[in-house]
Formats: structure tokens, C-alpha cells, sequence
């Protein structure tokens, strides 16, 4: 049997690589592709609905889905930590309804990211770059965004990360006391650098997006948890199993 999802969202770059996936899927039936004109209630008869607006938008989408008893799959940046706990509560009065919020479908992306997490009890001097294409109108990314408060909270028992001269708008924007700086430039798909300074030396956490194909996989494995998903489930970490295998 297969899961009927509606795309929000579905004439921009990531909804039309969306629609597309679930088209070729088997397990999948495309039955609603909403434009900024649609009415949401288009995507009544889902089982589940994809997100992939703008930040601005992305809220109402995912409140009306919740409201009518649908999952969401979330790809839209600008869901800050705020957000998510006002959402974790709503979802905690739905046992039957489930959120899934991906910052990046990246498989490296989301790799890089956790292990900045790991490397992050190790060094006190943590700042992220990252660069998107200029039409990216949110800043710092959602990947971004997610990398510092997952550094934050390794560092939770240690203490936040040094960060000199905060105060200065040039040292970028504070997130879980991370330092972020975000590039917006033309001939840039996504690059994030998470860069760690120790006695002596650097450490260079680096990942680059050279096309959107990478966020193929990550988009079907998210499809494939969004189904069955209760709660809010945020980030590909969550998802995909990322321990180290045991010796036998």
C-alpha cells in the first residue's frame, strides 16, 4: 500500500526534486502539489504532508497538517529551538500525529555536523561559516543553526565556547555561544566549515553541496520515518543509525 503525500511548497527547487522522488517511488503517491496560491486544504486527504515553503510560511503549513491530524515532513529552515518546544507541545496532545524537522537531507551534511558535536568537549574555540546561494533569504542556516546548539549541548556540563569581541557585528551571530557567519554569494550551492581552535593547532570540520541529487537519499529515508512518525522528531541523526558497530 502506498503513502499518499502532498508536496507544500512544490514549485520551488526542493519541492520540484520532492515531487519528483515520490513519482518515481513505488512506495509513494504524489496527491496534492500546493503553490503559494493553493489553499492548504488541498492537502487534506495525505497521510503525509512535505514542507518545503519559506520560513515565513512554514509554521502555518505545519500547524494546519497538525490541526487536521496529518505528519509532516519539515525541510524548511528557520525552525528555531523555540519554535520546536511550542510545537513538541502541541504534538504532545496528538499521540497519533508525528513531525519530522530535517535542517538538511544531506547523508555528509548530517555526518560533519555530528562530528562537530563529538569534537566539540575537546576544544574551546568553535566558530561555523557557512555559505549558501544568494536567493537563501534566511540566515544563518538551519544546518547552521542546528550544528551550534548540538555543539552547545555537548559542551553542556563544560561551559559555552570562547567567543572574543561578541560584541562586534562582525563576529557574527551567537548561537549556544557559537559564533556564526554566514556567506549568501552567487555560484554557491551549500558549504558549511566548522572550524575548532586548540594550543597549537586548528581543526576543520568541512562539508560542501555540490548538487541537490545529495539530498536524495536523505529525503526518501525521511519520507519513509515521517510515515509512522508520533512526536517531533528533528534532525537526519535521528533517523539514520549512526553508532558504531560492535565487535562480536
Amino acid at each position: 500500500m502506498t503513502t499518499k503525500v502532498a508536496v507544500v511548497g512544490a514549485s520551488g527547487t526542493m519541492g520540484r526534486l520532492v515531487s519528483r522522488l515520490v513519482e518515481e517511488s513505488d512506495e509513494f503517491e504524489l496527491v496534492a502539489s500546493l503553490g503559494s496560491k493553493d489553499p492548504l486544504s488541498d492537502m487534506l486527504g495525505a497521510d503525509v504532508v512535505v514542507d518545503v515553503t519559506l520560513p515565513a510560511v512554514s509554521q502555518s503549513v505545519v500547524d494546519f497538517a497538525v490541526a487536521n491530524g496529518l505528519n509532516v515532513l519539515v525541510g524548511t529552515s528557520g525552525w528555531s529551538s523555540a519554535r520546536i518546544v511550542s510545537l513538541e507541545h502541541l504534538v504532545a496532545d496528538l499521540p497519533d500525529v508525528g513531525v519530522v524537522i530535517i535542517p538538511n537531507f544531506s547523508i555528509g551534511s548530517v555526518l560533519a555536523t555530528s562530528f562537530a558535536a563529538l569534537a566539540a568537549r575537546f576544544y574551546e574555540s568553535i566558530e561555523i561559516i557557512e555559505a549558501h546561494k544568494s536567493s537563501k533569504i534566511d540566515s544563518p542556516s538551519g544546518t547552521a543553526v542546528r550544528t551550534a546548539e548540538l555543539i552547545g549541548k555537548a559542551r553542556a556540563a563544560i561551559g559555552p565556547v570562547i567567543a572574543p569581541h561578541a560584541d562586534q557585528r562582525a563576529r557574527g551571530q551567537q548561537v549556544a555561544s557559537v559564533p556564526i557567519h554566514s556567506l549568501r554569494m552567487q555560484g554557491v550551492v551549500a558549504k558549511q566549515d566548522v572550524i575548532f581552535g586548540g594550543t597549537g593547532e586548528t581543526l576543520t570540520l568541512s562539508h560542501e553541496t555540490l548538487s541537490s541529487t545529495s539530498y536524495e537519499s536523505g529525503i526518501l529515508l525521511a519520507l519513509a520515518a515521517a510515515r509512522t512518525a508520533t512526536g517531533v522528531t528533528v534532525g537526519l541523526d535521528k533517523i539514520i543509525d549512526l553508532a558504531p558497530p560492535t565487535s562480536s
